[in-house]
């Protein structure tokens, strides 16, 4: 039962601050729609059984079933995800990573930030969403620009705080509205 409403308690913390976060961003509808399948059994379920409170459920999932089904229903419904965005490229006939939409990037920013928070408590630092997905920078198949923008706007967050990264964010979005994305400062790699 305490993993129940444990599991049941993280979901709900962390969907409610990807909502603060959104809202800030000015992501209103991306807030409201983040993560609803967590609340469908394929995801619910398992998320109970492999509760820890200190990390996703999904890893330990995988490290006892081999995979994580859970994992694999919500990164196919949930396209704040980049393992959402990979297609059969025409070029070569393989799976590769495809460019997200800059909304679904702020999203996945949101979402990243408030899981560094739930997961670290007290202890979490502007710094540390950025060291997680620096740790697994090599290892990801994640398109380069949508790379470089996560990046970049979890830089910011680091090194300018939440406040001028969510105005930026705000301004960004205005900006798409108008067809106008443009991201000052950004340097995409070359392949």
């Amino acid at each position: 039962m305490n993993r129940f409403f444990g599991h049941l308690s993280t979901v709900i913390r962390h969907r409610h601050m990807v909502m603060r976060h959104c809202f800030k961003a000015g992501i209103i509808k991306r807030g409201l729609l983040h993560d609803l399948s967590k609340f469908s059994p394929t995801e619910f379920i398992p998320g109970v059984l492999y509760f820890q409170g200190d990390r996703s459920p999904n890893e330990r999932e995988r490290e006892v079933e081999g995979a994580s089904k859970a994992w694999m229903h919500h990164k196919g419904r949930n396209r704040h995800h980049f393992e959402y965005w990979t297609d059969y490229s025409p070029k070569t006939k393989k799976m590769e990573a495809v460019r997200m939409p800059d909304v679904f990037i702020f999203e996945m920013f949101c979402d990243r930030v408030a899981a560094s928070k739930i997961y670290n408590g007290e202890n979490y630092t502007a710094e540390m969403p950025l060291a997680y997905f620096m740790r697994a920078k090599h290892r990801r198949i994640i398109e380069r620009e949508t790379a470089a923008k996560l990046e970049f706007l979890l830089r910011m967050l680091s090194e300018k705080g939440e406040n001028y990264t969510f105005s930026y964010i705000r301004r960004q979005v205005r900006r798409n509205k108008n067809g106008r994305t443009v991201w000052p400062g950004l340097i995409v790699p070359q392949e």
